[in-house]
């Protein structure tokens, strides 16, 4: 019955069955921990500790069995058993799976926020600030409340949205001012005014119309102008700065003095945006004291949260959809005040209000990569072992809040051994739209500055670039002498010179000429961190032998639907088209965050746990109902083997079971808290390896072939973690050679606001990119039924993220090339044509 269906036409049937898509009563924490009767300010700080702190915590589960009913279309008890394709004949872990949503995808049938509409809707559209610092003095909104369709006019200050501060425990997920609650201007690009009208086109005509009068001061606009400042600490609160030092060695730059090579480079990285394609769009529509909001989150549930501070609500008076999301990068991590702003407006106007900013308003409202300039020091011995590091930066930490830059660690306290090491990162206060995580936030910059400077080393040596990496190479973290769990970089780099044909490679610049082109070759490695956080998994079993795998989790593009119903179908032994995903949802458990790479390590176990304890209710049901075959007998003789209950001589599938009962279904929710095991330092590796041509005579530059090797732990679909490696090579690629936007001294003004001046790659940019991953599952990164064979589930799940690892150092990979094309080094990003001129 069920498994021709697409996953989206089961998902409608269950909910037109009423077994899905509910509105929970109370919120439950990523733990389990029940925050119904808690106050806003308890139920902050449980939320905290686990996002921010990311602490241990217990597991926490929640069993329910179906009631007693009968639902048209499905078999009554007795009725042949529908086993066709319920069984899983061959596990889709690791495999070239389809994605299950890609069908409503390029057919236009998946709803993004923006498709979303309301019965009376109206159309907001933010009028923004035309100077970076100051205060507004007046505001003239006659011609804009006398133009047609017009409801509302909204300026800063004028009190009638009701917005609060986030507490302090959340303030690193916000921007630190209320919007439109006083006339203050911290940036060029700030909301100052919303209109609301019966029509878009009406909202943004009347926009137009408003006038505004500031006193304006002269902008902070330079990170070479303004005083430094210490980095924020790290997010385990350790302090930003790290200094090893070797026994009797005194300081960093003692060791790097006795040094027989030194290396010293200073680089810069400008401003970048996330670029997403899907515009940052909400709905928001109350009931009673209660806001549905549409939009597009990388962390659903505490969207819910950050939005209920900022309405002043209680976070379960949220609910958040966002089942497809086009594109985050980082961009969607925070509540932006978008966000509030509509949902204020709605409930002032009691009728639903949808805001879609402009791809204008995206370059200043949602965030960009802080500009950022960094010096590197390598000291080493003539044949290139490393003797010390030192890594300092200085990063735009704009007024009105933004990401703690801190780009030497997970690069320079992560890749290579050595006994003395530096880093030291600094901020500087920019009058500058909120800066935010962008795709690697820290790493992809950190990895750009390292491995250029490893690549000067190995030129300074005469050492080639591949040796002087596995001559360097870190058995134990270097910052905290902590054992990696499981780490095979070295493969990754012999296997990516083989793939790459790397001994065909020339040391001498310029070496290779082919007519008017400039061939050249260079290579990187890359670290990312791979932390687990906590998530919250439902599995329903169903009559029909179908399942429905429940978490509200957000696929950004990133495959999260489909990774979802492949471990649910590995873990339960089904066929993947007996397998629902479910996600994108905050009334679903809470998720995992989809951010650092951590989604599907950090769903999979909890999809394990809950198959476990989903079997568990099923046998428990099994032996209680009376109607049961098994009725009175033991649970523990009971075993379940791919979608069937075996046991004192008889056997069939849960749907039969269920359907002899009279039961539409039987669930259990399960949960695993953040972290990983102690004693050991978790990251996926990887090595980059690139071709380019660059003109003798214009300069320009192509990148023609481009290799990449990833161990990732396990891999769950072989497909979808290709696809991730590749876009994040593209990201390399495209910072490398493309994407800057320049800040206007004198006005505060980011110059680039269309995708016509802030260039990103197209087809005709990219070639075909090589991608292999190794797939060694990390032993301790392992689902909770461990190795023993045990009765469902992945046995050794040993996944770690992989979203981000393409971006980091693939810049500098592509650096490399071009100075072996040239003879020319670029450390000023992007490269180019007119610095090798």
């Amino acid at each position: 019955m069920g498994s021709h269906r697409t996953h989206e036409e089961r998902l409608t049937r269950l909910r037109e069955a009423g077994l899905t898509g509910h509105e929970p009563d109370r919120l439950r924490s990523p733990i389990g921990l029940d925050l119904g009767a808690r106050t806003p300010q308890e139920t902050a700080l449980s939320i905290a500790a686990e996002i921010v702190a990311h602490r241990h915590g217990g597991t926490g589960t929640a069993l329910r069995t179906g009631v007693p009913i009968h639902r048209p279309g499905v078999l009554p008890a007795g009725a042949p058993s529908q086993q066709s394709g319920v069984r899983m004949t061959v596990s889709p872990v690791g495999r070239e799976v389809a994605r299950v949503d890609g069908r409503l995808k390029v057919t236009g049938a998946a709803r993004y926020s923006g498709d979303y509409s309301a019965t009376n809707m109206s159309y907001a559209h933010v009028v923004t600030s035309t100077v970076a610092r100051g205060t507004i003095r007046s505001v003239d909104t006659a011609a804009a409340l006398a133009a047609p369709g017009v409801l509302r006019v909204y300026v800063a200050g004028d009190g009638r949205l009701r917005l609060y501060p986030l507490a302090p425990e959340f303030s690193f997920f916000g921007e630190n001012y209320i919007p439109l609650q006083d006339r203050t201007v911290l940036y060029y690009g700030q909301i100052i005014a919303v209109v609301v009208a019966e029509s878009v086109e009406q909202a943004r005509e009347a926009a137009a119309l408003i006038t505004v009068t500031y006193d304006a001061h002269p902008p902070r606009s330079s990170l070479a102008d303004e005083p430094r400042e210490p980095s924020d600490p790290t997010s385990s609160g350790e302090p930003s700065s790290v200094t090893v030092l070797a026994p009797g060695v005194e300081s960093i730059d003692e060791a790097l003095a006795a040094s027989a090579v030194v290396v010293e480079a200073d680089f810069e990285q400008p401003v970048q945006h996330h670029a997403a394609m899907e515009p940052h769009t909400v709905l928001a529509e109350w009931n009673g004291d209660r806001v549905t909001v549409h939009a597009g989150a990388q962390m659903p549930t505490p969207f819910t949260i950050l939005l209920s501070q900022r309405l002043g609500i209680l976070p379960q008076q949220v609910r958040l959809i966002g089942r497809y999301v086009g594109g985050g990068f980082g961009a969607r991590v925070i509540v932006w005040s978008e966000a509030p702003v509509a949902a204020a407006a709605a409930r002032e106007l009691s009728r639903p209000v949808k805001l879609t900013l402009t791809r204008e308003q995206m370059f200043t409202l949602v965030g960009h990569r802080p500009h950022l300039t960094q010096t590197v020091r390598l000291g080493a011995s003539r044949d290139g072992v490393l003797n010390a590091i030192s890594h300092e930066s200085v990063a735009e930490r704009p007024a009105a809040g933004g990401w703690n830059m801190l780009p030497g660690h997970s690069t320079s306290d992560t890749l290579y051994n050595t006994p003395n090491l530096r880093i030291n990162p600094q901020q500087v206060i920019l009058d500058m739209p909120s800066s935010w995580a962008m795709r690697a936030p820290n790493e992809a910059p950190g990895a750009f500055a390292m491995e250029t400077a490893m690549d000067e080393l190995a030129v300074a040596t005469g050492v080639d670039p591949v040796e002087l990496r596995l001559r360097n190479y870190a058995t134990v973290s270097p910052s905290t002498g902590r054992p990696w769990s499981s780490k095979h970089l070295d493969e990754c780099y012999r296997d990516g010179a083989r793939r790459f044909g790397w001994s065909a490679r020339s040391a001498t610049p310029r070496a290779r000429v082919d007519g008017e082109w400039l061939f050249g070759t260079g290579m990187s490695s890359a670290a990312y961190p791979a932390d687990r956080q906590a998530a919250s998994v439902r599995i329903r079993l169903l009559d029909d032998d179908t399942a429905v795998v429940s978490t509200g989790t957000s696929d950004l593009g990133t495959g999260a639907w489909t990774m979802v119903a492949v471990a649910g179908a590995d873990a339960l032994g089904l066929s993947l088209g007996r397998v629902t995903s479910e996600i994108g949802d905050s009334a679903l458990p809470p998720g995992a965050p989809a951010v650092g790479s951590g989604a599907t390590q950090s769903t999979v176990p909890a999809v394990v746990a809950a198959a476990r304890d989903t079997i568990d209710a099923l046998k428990q049901l099994a032996v209680t109902h009376s109607s049961s075959p098994w009725h009175g007998a033991n649970a523990k003789d009971l075993r379940y083997k791919q979608g069937r209950l075996h046991g004192n001589d008889r056997s069939m599938t849960f749907g039969e079971l269920l359907r002899a009962i009279g039961s539409r279904g039987v669930d259990a929710t399960a949960s695993e808290p953040a972290g990983a095991p102690s004693g050991y330092t978790f990251h996926t590796f990887g090595a980059h390896f690139c071709e380019v041509r660059v003109n003798r005579f214009t300069r320009e530059i192509r990148v023609t072939r481009f290799t990449t090797v990833v161990d990732a732990g396990r891999i769950i679909n072989a497909r979808a973690a290709r696809s991730q490696i590749v876009g994040g090579v593209i990201f390399g690629i495209s910072g490398a050679l493309l994407e800057e936007n320049h800040l206007e001294r004198d006005t505060g003004r980011l110059a680039a606001s269309t995708l016509a001046d802030y260039l990103v790659p197209v087809n005709a940019d990219i070639p075909d990119i090589d991608v292999h991953l190794l797939n060694r599952p990390d032993p301790h990164l392992t689902g909770p039924l461990g190795e023993d064979g045990g009765e469902v589930g992945t046995r050794s799940l040993g996944a770690r993220g992989l979203g981000e690892i393409g971006t980091v150092g693939s810049a500098a990979a592509v650096g490399n090339a071009v100075f072996n094309a040239t003879g020319i080094r670029i450390r000023k990003l992007p490269i180019t044509l007119d610095k090798l001129l």
